[in-house]
């Protein structure tokens, strides 16, 4: 028998990551934190969580019956149906003309 795990607590306590960083690198996330107005922990933060969220969903495996991925490729492969936003993007001139 499965035990459930238990579910995370919220918490606002931090905890430290160590890093060894060359110096050419260190000066590039310095001038972008400074750049973006960030702190340099919450700029590397920032950056590493996006990276790692990435990491996970590109790796993210959805399984489904053989009718269910049928459904689906059908969906993909359907035109897209009017509504007003569509309509207005079509008419919308690019800015490229």
């Amino acid at each position: 028998m499965d035990k459930a795990v238990p579910a995370a607590k919220p918490t606002n306590r931090r905890e430290t990551l160590n890093l060894r960083i060359k110096p050419d690198d260190r000066g590039l996330i310095d001038r972008a934190a400074a750049l973006t107005g960030k702190s340099k922990t919450d700029f590397v933060l920032e950056a590493a969580r996006r990276a790692a969220e990435e990491a996970l969903l590109d790796r993210t495996l959805f399984i489904a019956t053989p009718d269910a991925s049928e459904a689906f490729r059908a969906r993909l492969d359907e035109p897209p149906r009017p509504n007003a936003r569509l309509q207005r993007s079509m008419q919308t001139r690019p800015p490229w003309k």
